[in-house]
């Protein structure tokens, strides 16, 4: 089990992380939205469940919730800029199809429900 960063994200969050003392780290992980059926909610971590599991990102922990866990394990977070544009992107390898517009995902086990 893993959830990693690259560097381009790994930089963006440390960011964050100096801008803001309450922080322990990054809160990754899914709710039901959208067409498809899971988008991803990330933000800075707060606080911890008894429920979450920790990954540590070359000093970095990322949490995430038990009920994501399962749909997110495995993805790769990145930070892409292309113009003036930015933003995160995940490599999801339990992603089976999105919707048209990317934002949100169904996995083998949703298609199988």
């Amino acid at each position: 089990m893993a959830i990693t960063l690259t560097d381009s994200a790994r930089s963006r969050i440390q960011t964050y992380l100096d801008a803001d003392e309450t922080a322990l780290g990054l809160r990754f992980g899914v709710s039901r939205t959208g067409c498809s059926g899971w988008g991803y909610k990330i933000d800075m971590a707060r606080g911890m469940s008894p429920a979450d599991t920790v990954f540590d990102a070359d000093g970095i922990g990322i949490y995430v919730d038990a009920d994501s866990l399962a749909l997110v394990d495995g993805t790769q977070i990145d930070f892409i800029k292309q113009g003036l544009n930015e933003q995160f992107v995940f490599r999801n390898p339990n992603v089976a199809g999105e919707c048209g517009c990317g934002e949100s995902f169904t996995t083998d086990a949703d298609k199988a429900a």
